[in-house]
């Protein structure tokens, strides 16, 4: 499969960017074609604005999203966004890696989302969750934590990584309509020692050798909503 892997951390020497290493040489062991957008090497800019797009539907007020459409349908997205974009349109898999800021990805990551899940291509209107522009490819999160794994969980002190990552998982990933595989957390990073570094690497390295088996994450499907997107009566939210 074509593999896109997001990389944002600053530090080149980082335990990140040693995951990051660590997923380009298994995929590509396993015989996958893979691209890295390391993106603070790119110096990436995060930032949308007016300045991404070469034509303009209105010019005297700025609605993004459709600015974006406009700007597919002209061929005049700026031309880092249109780089990012043929890659995601490539891939089969996007892994994106990162250590978590503040319950959250880093703000350039962030921005690589905004810029790069245009409107008209990756969602917009009904075209969300199982009906999304991405549907057909599947993603995963690989990032990195300061905190031990005892204090995420029902009860723990920072509450579960299901609710902190929802706005990534099912705002980000899954509205687009990517299937979602489960997540690999490095716990406590900056404190472990190099055996710990490396015992967890070698989990990273099992985890990826078992992409094809890992039960994704379950998100709603708008068979269960109607037209203005209310659940129907007796269908659950989850999808169940």
């Amino acid at each position: 499969m074509n593999v896109l892997i997001v990389h944002a951390h600053p530090e080149p020497k980082s335990f990140n960017a040693a995951m990051k290493d660590l997923a380009v040489a298994t995929l590509c062991d396993a015989g996958h074609e893979v691209v890295v957008s390391d993106l603070y090497a790119m110096n990436f800019n995060p930032v949308a604005s007016a300045a991404d797009f070469g034509q303009r539907a209105n010019p005297d007020y700025l609605v993004y999203a459709l600015e974006q459409r406009h700007a597919v349908a002209t061929a005049s997205l700026a031309p880092d966004i249109a780089a990012e974009l043929e890659k995601l349109r490539r891939a089969d898999f996007i892994l994106f890696n990162f250590p978590i800021y503040w319950f959250s990805m880093p703000a350039i990551l962030k921005g690589w989302i905004d810029r790069v899940f245009v409107s008209g291509v990756c969602y917009g209107g009904r075209r969300i969750y199982d009906r999304g522009g991405l549907v057909g490819k599947r993603a995963m999160l690989a990032f990195s934590l300061g905190g031990r794994e005892h204090m995420f969980g029902p009860g723990a002190i920072h509450g579960e990584l299901d609710t902190l990552l929802r706005p990534i998982e099912q705002g980000m990933l899954a509205y687009v309509g990517l299937t979602v595989l489960p997540r690999f957390a490095a716990y406590h990073v900056p404190y472990l020692s190099d055996e710990a570094r490396a015992d967890c690497l070698a989990r990273y390295r099992q985890h990826l050798l078992a992409l094809d088996t890992l039960q994704p994450l379950r998100f709603p499907t708008l068979e269960h909503y109607d037209e203005q997107l209310r659940p129907k009566a007796a269908s659950p939210a989850s999808g169940d």
